[in-house]
């Protein structure tokens, strides 16, 4: 009875507090946040350039302007992240076992780049593999290696799962292996790329067909010109020294030239007693890398937790400012060339600025600390988020939750609010309470082939151990939007939008963060959750 009082208590409480901080989540305030951000003079905010300047020179003047304190303990409101931008420009051919050269086109046949440094990079003769899913999950007696040599190899790879029949109902997908439909982390590119890595293969070749969840495009926007890399003495362990996507027609003619057929091997592959198969062809690549030094940037803010014991430990919401910069390649006037990311994500860091106005006007800061981060490199693999839980500013065995924004309903208010990840842990129950309060329903992921949970910063802090809230919309609007805009310079500022969704998923996420700092319990992840702290 004690805790169902204290449960309630805490519940009213949060209420009360949130009527008083709600006024201070401005929608015209939101709106003229996401234009600045998100105009021409920003530059599309890539890391490294003017547009990263303007970017964390106007973040740091808008914590200043709230009253938040600089959140890096050295005083200010920078934690400086390392990085190496590195682009690639590649050749790249095999033999087949006629023995003549097929030479592929970058861009329109396949992507390759690399995360080392290297100005000259040459991969040849190397013997290529397909290994299936390239998956190893001992929980699901799943091993796509079966302990084959790979060294020195190059590795094909099919993206996400394997799609597993039901044997009680083959037209659909076993809900016990992989999460059925669902993506899990043996389905992302980096898991693969991560795993190649380990086996000491000196490329992967993952292909892209529908079932990726994201066109061809954003493979190419996202990897066809400058990468990054956290600068580091050593390889960086997710990545083999050469990564890369190849188109899924290209695939089935490199299987054809083995003599092999690329469809009857995918089939192959969805049993547990696969075995890599060798192509008996080699692969060639030879890649040119202009790199860079590139100094850029989390941009941290905090308000000091109240209670004398409990504002050792930290409540983090992220939101990455980066976006693409500019395209000079692209046609038309300057601002057709900008990657504006305007949902993508100069919303989520509007809505990390409006957080911090409702929790400064809280008559009482909460009992723990508040921490927001607005982190760099989102964009190239996860980097500023990666860089702060590799060098956490606050322990990450005292960080209670991670909330990260990554895009707003911008297309008005749903009844049903998404929460990708759903399951792991029991921060669902936070914001399932909330939710319900506001008059809505809260339901997993409704593309879950999307794996989206995998996709941004919260996997980096889940990986770390802390458990996450990420919300996602489920309007229909942001299905075409996914489509058509998401990662190209069409994401722009629209005079359609209905910010009504956005002002009530701030507002869940503001009451659920500080809940979080108050309650005498941490969120705790459930028991088979991949990312349960050790």
């Amino acid at each position: 009875m004690k805790s169902l009082l204290s449960t309630t208590f805490l519940a009213l409480c949060a209420c009360e507090v949130h009527a008083a901080a709600l006024p201070k989540i401005d929608g015209a305030a939101l709106l003229e946040q996401i234009t600045t951000l998100a105009s021409d003079d920003f530059e599309g905010r890539a890391p490294g350039t003017h547009g990263e300047d303007m970017t964390i020179a106007y973040l740091q003047q808008q914590f200043k302007q709230l009253g938040l304190e600089p959140g890096n303990p050295d005083g200010g409101y920078l934690q400086t992240v390392p990085l190496v931008g590195i682009s690639s420009h590649p050749t790249l051919s095999y033999s087949g076992k006629d023995g003549k050269p097929v030479q592929l086109r970058f861009g329109g046949d396949y992507i390759a780049w690399t995360a080392r440094g290297d100005k000259q990079l040459d991969v040849a003769n190397s013997e290529l593999v397909f290994v299936g899913y390239g998956t190893q999950a001992p929980e699901f007696k799943w091993d796509d290696y079966k302990g084959a040599d790979l060294k020195g190899k190059t590795l094909v790879m099919l993206i996400n799962d394997p799609p597993v029949p039901d044997p009680k109902h083959p037209r659909l997908l076993d809900p016990a292996v992989f999460g059925g439909s669902a993506v899990t982390w043996y389905g992302r590119w980096n898991y693969k790329f991560e795993m190649a890595a380990r086996m000491g293969a000196a490329a992967a070749l993952i292909v892209h067909d529908k079932t990726a969840g994201y066109p061809y495009e954003f493979v190419v926007n996202s990897w066809g010109r400058e990468n990054f890399a956290l600068k580091s003495k050593a390889p960086d362990p997710g990545y083999p020294a050469v990564p890369g996507w190849l188109q899924q027609e290209r695939a089935c003619e490199l299987f054809k030239a083995a003599g092999l057929d690329f469809k009857q091997l995918k089939e192959q592959a969805l049993s547990r007693g696969f075995k890599p198969v060798p192509l008996g062809i080699k692969l060639n690549v030879s890649m040119l890398n202009a790199t860079r030094d590139v100094v850029s940037h989390n941009v941290v803010a905090r308000i000091t937790g109240s209670d004398p014991q409990l504002k050792q430990e930290v409540v983090v919401y992220t939101a990455h400012w980066d976006h693409f910069g500019i395209d000079d390649t692209l046609p038309g006037p300057r601002t057709q060339q900008i990657f504006h990311g305007a949902v993508d994500n100069a919303s989520g860091v509007a809505a990390l600025l409006q957080l911090a106005r409702a929790y400064k006007a809280l008559p009482v800061a909460p009992k723990r600390t508040i921490l927001f981060v607005a982190t760099t490199a989102e964009e190239r693999g996860l980097l500023g988020a990666q860089y702060y839980v590799r060098h956490p500013l606050y322990p990450l065995n005292k960080t209670v939750l991670n909330l990260n924004i990554d895009g707003l309903n911008l297309w008005g208010r749903s009844r049903e609010v998404e929460l990708s990840g759903m399951g792991k842990s029991s921060a669902d129950e936070l914001v399932t309470a909330i939710a319900a309060r506001q008059g809505r329903v809260v339901r997993p992921d409704s593309n879950v082939s999307y794996g989206s949970y995998y996709r941004g910063d919260q996997l980096e802090f889940a990986r770390a151990g802390v458990p996450t809230i990420y919300l996602r919309s489920s309007a229909s609007k942001a299905q075409q939007y996914t489509t058509q805009q998401y990662h190209t310079v069409h994401d722009v500022v629209q005079p359609s939008w209905n910010l009504g969704g956005a002002l009530e998923d701030i507002s869940l996420l503001f009451q659920a963060g500080y809940q979080a700092a108050q309650a005498k319990d941490q969120p705790k992840w459930k028991d088979g959750a991949e990312f349960q702290r050790r």
